[in-house]
């Protein structure tokens, strides 16, 4: 894959700011243009040459559903993923029903977005948001691990390896090494197997369920 050119629609400026500071860190991901106002997004990439769209939902001027559906119709071939912090289900069920090819929380880890947007761009995402699926799932017997250790241990039951939990959840590999690891520490265990052992014995494995 090469270079993807990202436009960002962002009106929180700190927001605009973490977003590029991970963006420039990787050498695949080109900032090419950002706006704080939906009204201002079609103009733009009209002098851009973008692959890509991250799109808050709240934004002045026209939002972000109304931008969703102002690129299905004159720009089809822009991916573009929602970035953030509703987590209403008839809000994430609406963005891809109008053409979004994911829908990201605010709560991500920011330096786990590159990862994500490159699974979009190759259609191997998963379409789910990680901090609304797990958090409601969340066992009590998991009061120990975080949402994101729970939703990759659970992953881990149903035989998945780290490159394929990271696709599932929009996560780099080596975040998932840094959740494992902290699975380890946290229940006192050093193999694969013992975690295994550990989630089913706590109903963990019946915390979540394959996606396809």
């Amino acid at each position: 894959m090469g270079t993807i050119r990202v436009v960002l629609a962002e009106d929180h400026a700190l927001m605009r700011d973490a977003v590029k500071l991970v963006f420039d860190e990787d050498e695949e991901i080109q900032l090419v243009g950002e706006v704080s106002n939906g009204h201002e997004l079609l103009p733009l990439l009209k002098t851009v040459d973008a692959d890509f769209v991250l799109l808050d939902v709240h934004l002045p001027g026209l939002d972000g559903l109304g931008c969703l559906e102002a690129l299905a119709e004159h720009y089809p071939h822009v991916k573009v993923a929602m970035l953030s912090a509703v987590e209403d289900p008839q809000v994430i069920d609406s963005a891809f029903r109008r053409g979004a090819g994911g829908y990201i929380l605010k709560s991500v880890n920011p330096f786990d977005l590159p990862a994500a947007i490159r699974q979009i761009v190759e259609g191997s995402v998963i379409h789910r948001p990680l901090a609304a699926e797990n958090g409601a799932r969340r066992p009590k017997s998991a009061t120990g691990l975080s949402d994101k250790e729970v939703a990759v241990l659970t992953e881990l039951c149903h035989g998945y390896t780290n490159k394929q939990i990271a696709v599932r959840l929009w996560l780099s590999e080596q975040t998932v090494k840094f959740h494992l690891r902290n699975i380890y520490r946290k229940l006192g265990i050093k193999r694969r197997t013992e975690a295994l052992q550990y989630a089913y014995e706590h109903d963990l494995a019946l915390a979540s369920t394959p996606s396809g």
